[in-house]
């Protein structure tokens, strides 16, 4: 008797512990083919290690962003494209954790990758780290197109979370053909009701967000 006991208790701790707090989703329940690689989950990133808050590669959106995104997913999927999303939403313990490496200066092992050209010191001062994010609001989601038959990215003309002019969407030092897939990434985006961050072509945000003003701080589980 005491070992049911047991167990109901851990069942009850465990569906309370998985559950998203109310307006929360994970994305794949309603875009199932939906290709998920969130990068701090991994070592590849910046920080060069799995980010705290981030135990597992599910992505978390609210449910409008959500839904705004599964339009999205469809409307490139007629066109043999599909959306590959990089980040969604982020704990506030992550962007903490963003802060804390910022301040280690000798802590550089991505740096030829995503900041060759800037300072860690500077990161800060440039705007590429800050105290508070978007992300953990829950509706901001870092992605791009990749072709369906392949699953290759398309050539947006630099990395994903690369800290430099490069990234920026509007930026003239690429080819036709990159700035052409950044249009068609800006384009369907914006139909479907995100607006971009100019500094960062991956980087949207829904429009009239639900959550404006909170910051999250739940871990991706």
């Amino acid at each position: 008797m005491k070992f049911f006991s047991t167990l109901f208790l851990l069942l009850i701790s465990f569906l309370s512990f998985a559950q998203l707090p109310e307006g929360f989703t994970y994305v794949k329940d309603s875009i199932p083919d939906l290709d998920v690689e969130l990068r701090y989950n991994t070592s590849n990133n910046f920080v060069g290690k799995r980010v705290d808050g981030y135990h597992s590669n599910k992505l978390i959106l609210t449910k409008q962003a959500a839904q705004a995104l599964k339009m999205v997913q469809e409307e490139l999927q007629r066109k043999n494209l599909c959306l590959k999303v990089y980040d969604g939403y982020r704990p506030q313990q992550a962007v903490n954790h963003f802060v804390r490496w910022a301040k280690i200066l000798n802590d550089t092992i991505n740096k030829s990758v995503f900041y060759p050209k800037v300072k860690k010191r500077n990161l800060f001062k440039a705007g590429y780290i800050a105290s508070k994010s978007g992300h953990s609001r829950g509706s901001t989601v870092d992605l791009t197109i990749i072709d369906s038959n392949t699953g290759k990215p398309l050539d947006m003309g630099s990395v994903y979370d690369f800290f430099g002019q490069e990234s920026w969407v509007n930026y003239n030092g690429i080819t036709k053909k990159q700035k052409e897939n950044r249009r068609l990434l800006q384009t369907v985006m914006l139909k479907h009701g995100f607006r971009n961050y100019p500094k960062e072509w991956w980087h949207f945000t829904l429009r009239n967000e639900p959550f404006p003003k909170t910051y999250f701080d739940f871990p991706i589980e």
